[in-house]
């Protein structure tokens, strides 16, 4: 038997196939770190492109609106109460005894209609007695008139002296006054005999009563036995800051504002209300009067309105927000509430285009809101481009493409239609998708590109590179291959040495 000799003499080309397959795995590494890499890099792209472009991918797009000149009625929101039209409290002008209560509790009076009754013996007795006393005083003034007649004619011929005549005149004239004095004071006793019956002094809604029958009222007594109130209709005073009157003086002498109140507005001046709850009222006042002065403590003043009030929904006491139609202004500038902001320091602040395709941000002066709308007396002027959608797409400096869109009732920013000037349905409801591509539309659009090879697109967009995966699988494939030739070539060389 032939013994196999093994040599451990060193042959440098015994380590070929084992240096040759480091190399091949070193370039395996490679290769995949590359496709990682522009993976990555297209990943980035891509995502640039997704969310506005602040890279390289080009200017954003968003939705704009030029701002134009309209008739603005401007008008003030202001706190108010419900005040009673009327109001009356039901009190005895005679004391006694309370005997009749003649109203129901929270219904409608009439002014005159007895409330109440009193006990009224004692008050008919005074007006008999009264009626006594006159008669007796009549009778007096009756002696004392022929007994004045008597003396005159006896007075001529001297025999009844001077003084005897006058006294007899001086008589009868007390007796005329003492007769003025009983006639009033059977007046006075058949007012309180009156009196017993208590009326309403106005016509209205009666309140709760205070008082029951027993019990004994003394006239005039601080407590009133009921409240009558007529709110039908109805006062609501407003309160307004003396500084808001002061500005608006200084807008309209400045110009371009015609006032809607004022004495020649009296009776016209249109006023609504909203409830605490949030819903309307749906009768419209008008401003019946305003103080003339400033409150020292909130340096605010009263402005009283009046309002109709058939079924009887408001109120007295009930709380109100009010708006009045102050002024117009003939070149109003509304900028929709959805494209005002605010910055740091608390301003109101919104997106324009510049007109070399720029957005920048302005500082406004909007304080007074007329619907879904600001506005805006200063950072804003006729013809600027307002960005009204994609606006958390875009910073300021940046490159912008426009799209002109308007804002429908719902809110929303539809792109506006160049053949008609119709809106178009919007894409979605959102601000940042709605000048964007329905997720439909890129599902459909992502669907066609896997389904037929795509056309060359030109560098730098996330459509024109290449998946990471292909790459990875390609360099993996490469890799295989190399490492089935690799394997061929370890097993020739050690068939020849064998």
């Amino acid at each position: 038997m032939k013994r196999q000799v093994v040599s451990n003499k060193f042959h440098p080309a015994s380590l070929a196939p084992r240096r040759t397959g480091r190399v091949l795995a070193v370039a395996l590494m490679t290769m995949a770190l590359a496709a990682c890499s522009e993976s990555g890099e297209s990943g980035g792209k891509g995502q640039a492109a997704a969310h506005g472009g602040h890279g390289r991918s080009g200017p954003v797009k968003v939705g704009v609106m030029t701002i134009e000149p309209q008739p603005v009625v401007i008008t003030a929101h202001v706190a108010g109460r419900v005040v009673a039209f009327k109001t009356a409290d039901v009190r005895p002008q005679v004391g006694g005894l309370l005997t009749e209560q003649l109203f129901e509790e929270g219904t409608e009076v009439k002014k005159g209609q007895v409330l109440y009754k009193l006990d009224d013996k004692s008050y008919k007795a005074e007006v008999d007695s009264a009626e006594a006393t006159l008669q007796k005083n009549e009778a007096a003034a009756e002696s004392a008139k022929l007994q004045y007649e008597r003396y005159k004619n006896l007075s001529a011929s001297n025999v009844v002296s001077k003084q005897n005549l006058d006294d007899s005149l001086s008589t009868y004239r007390q007796a005329q006054a003492d007769i003025a004095v009983a006639q009033a004071a059977l007046e006075t006793a058949k007012l309180n005999l009156n009196y017993t019956s208590i009326e309403a002094p106005i016509s209205g809604r009666v309140g709760t009563n205070t008082a029951n029958p027993g019990n004994l009222v003394t006239a005039n007594q601080s407590t009133a036995l009921a409240t009558i109130r007529q709110i039908d209709p109805v006062y609501v005073d407003f309160t307004e800051s003396s500084g808001n009157l002061l500005k608006f003086r200084d807008q309209i002498r400045k110009g371009g504002l015609q006032p809607l109140v004022g004495p020649a507005h009296k009776g016209h001046t249109q006023v609504s209300i909203q409830f605490a709850d949030g819903s309307s009222y749906n009768e419209t006042g008008t401003i019946d009067a305003a103080d003339q002065f400033v409150s020292q403590t909130t340096s605010s003043f009263t402005v009283r309105t009046r309002f109709p009030n058939p079924h009887n929904v408001l109120l007295p006491g009930m709380y109100v927000r009010g708006t009045i139609r102050l002024a117009i202004d003939e070149k109003g500038l509304l900028l929709p509430q959805r494209a005002v902001s605010r910055n740091q320091k608390g301003d109101p602040v919104a997106m324009f285009v510049k007109p070399d395709g720029t957005a920048e941000e302005r500082v406004l002066d909007a304080s007074t809101d007329i619907g879904t709308n600001w506005l805006v007396t200063k950072g804003v002027a006729a013809g600027d481009k307002l960005i009204v959608d994609g606006l958390q797409k875009v910073r300021a400096g940046a490159k912008v493409e426009t799209v002109a869109v308007t804002i429908d009732a719902k809110g929303l920013a539809v792109p506006v239609t160049k053949g008609d000037g119709k809106a178009a349905t919007p894409a979605m409801a959102t601000d940042e998708m709605t000048m964007d591509e329905t997720p439909s539309a890129t599902a459909a659009a992502s669907a066609g590109a896997a389904a037929k090879p795509s056309p060359p697109q030109p560098r730098g967009e996330a459509a024109a590179a290449t998946p990471a995966s292909a790459k990875i699988g390609n360099a993996q494939g490469a890799g295989n291959a190399q490492g089935s030739d690799t394997g061929g070539a370890k097993s020739a060389a050690r068939g020849a040495k064998e």
